[in-house]
């Protein structure tokens, strides 16, 4: 049986590309009140043990491993922009049910932990069923010439909309009270509810879902199989995971990491965190430059290459600063690092939406959902290990130095072995829908 997807969709504009990336900015304004400033409040306000918040935090990532279901129904609809939407409905009112749970904490623990669960599974859903999509409609709408320089707008929407939300919520969240959390939250989630919904009005007439040909409707399951039997798309889930397991530390520690070891103030390893934002940022448009012209493809896989043994080295650099203490150029290091990151993640973005397009047709949400549960699993996984490494470290040895330098050292291992995945992930590309059949019937 098969679905007739519209033909001849015109690809998306640089207007719909930054209608995408408003999006892209709101989503991340309504998750950085989840991941950031209801962890602050937990922790501070009502006296939580930072356990509490960080396992919520991992149960809303855990949830996105159902990310290659949503592709899934994002391939076989007609409109991925209603998944979308529904998707950032979703999110919002989970990040509300959050923002309850927090404020409810003192009068019922019950009450509150009911609501949490409830609240951070729905933004866990809601996460993957409306990011899954977005890269999903980005990748079969975008010109091949446009999706570095897509990938690295989507990035700087993101990184826009955490800081926007953040700093508008910081404003008018002083003096705290539970009553002003409630009204700020759900204030900055309307408006970033009400701005997507205006981005999204009818940007399905311009690039609808469709891939420009009928689509075989095969069952989710064997849609999963077939990709998994894809030896490049099993190679880059792999590459994801790890690239990301290293990643998923640095903005956890990175904090700690300047004032227990460097003696940095709360303000100053703030402003070393934004270095490292800022850098990052500026590696990511580099990337988005550079590949706009011909040989793209080789130069997204070359970055993506060179951006994780760049990481490794600046990571090794900082293992080494954790020795040495005091008088290691930090900030030189911090900025390294945060250059190479965005030249990891923008290219590795990009090198994504480009295999998107391989394989069997019709299946790329299913390829994308993979990478994006890939990516959930190991942010989950790593902060975790990683802070839990450093509290074990620091009472094994009695040194913040040592404990910071083996988790530094631990992610450049884990980034030199996503760059032989990601290297590995381009060299047999067996993508034929063919053979991918055989494989899957046999």
């Amino acid at each position: 049986m098969t679905a007739d997807a519209p033909r001849g969709a015109a690809p998306l504009s640089w207007i719909g590309i930054v209608r995408l990336g408003v999006v892209q900015a709101a989503l991340g304004a309504m998750v950085v009140l989840v991941i950031s400033t209801l962890n602050r409040v937990m922790i501070v306000e009502y006296a939580l043990p930072a356990v509490v918040p960080a396992l919520l935090v991992a149960l809303h990532y855990a949830v996105q491993m159902i990310r290659p279901r949503f592709g899934y129904g994002s391939d076989v609809s007609t409109r991925r922009a209603a998944w979308i939407g529904g998707g950032l409905a979703v999110l919002a009112v989970g990040v509300i049910l959050s923002a309850l749970a927090t404020v409810t904490v003192r009068a019922s623990a019950w009450a509150a932990l009911a609501l949490a669960l409830t609240g951070y599974v729905l933004v866990g859903l809601g996460v993957g069923a409306a990011g899954t999509s977005l890269l999903v409609l980005l990748a079969r709408r975008v010109d091949e010439r446009k999706r570095a320089a897509a990938a690295t707008l989507l990035w700087v929407f993101m990184i826009a909309g955490f800081a926007i939300s953040s700093a508008l919520v910081a404003l008018f969240l002083d003096p705290f009270s539970p009553r002003r959390l409630l009204m700020v939250t759900t204030c900055a989630v309307a408006a970033a509810l009400l701005v997507a919904s205006a981005a999204l009005w009818r940007i399905d007439a311009a690039a609808t879902c469709g891939d420009g040909g009928a689509r075989q409707l095969i069952p989710f399951a064997q849609a999963l199989q077939s990709v998994w039997c894809d030896p490049q798309a099993r190679r880059f889930t792999w590459f994801v995971f790890i690239s990301m397991l290293a990643y998923s530390a640095q903005e956890i520690l990175l904090e700690p990491f300047a004032g227990l070891v460097f003696g940095y103030s709360v303000g100053a390893s703030a402003m070393l965190a934004g270095l490292w934002h800022g850098a990052a940022l500026a590696g990511m448009i580099g990337v988005g430059i550079l590949c706009s012209g011909k040989r793209r493809a080789k130069l997204l896989r070359g970055f993506t290459i060179g951006g994780c043994c760049a990481s490794a080295a600046a990571l090794l650099n900082l293992a080494g600063a954790d020795l040495v203490g005091p008088g290691w150029p930090i900030r030189e290091s911090v900025a390294a690092l945060g250059a190479a990151d965005g030249v990891f993640a923008v290219s590795a973005v990009g090198s994504m939406m480009q295999l998107a397009h391989q394989g069997a047709a019709g299946n790329a949400g299913v390829r994308l959902g993979l990478w994006g549960a890939s990516q959930a699993v190991a942010f989950a996984v790593g902060g975790m290990a990683a802070a839990g490494i450093v509290d074990s470290g620091r009472r094994i040895w009695g040194s913040s130095g040592n404990a910071f330098a083996v988790v530094f050292a631990a992610q450049a291992f884990l980034f030199l072995l996503a760059g032989w995945f990601a290297f590995k992930a381009g060299t047999n590309p067996r993508s034929n829908p063919a053979v991918l059949a055989a494989e899957v019937t046999a």
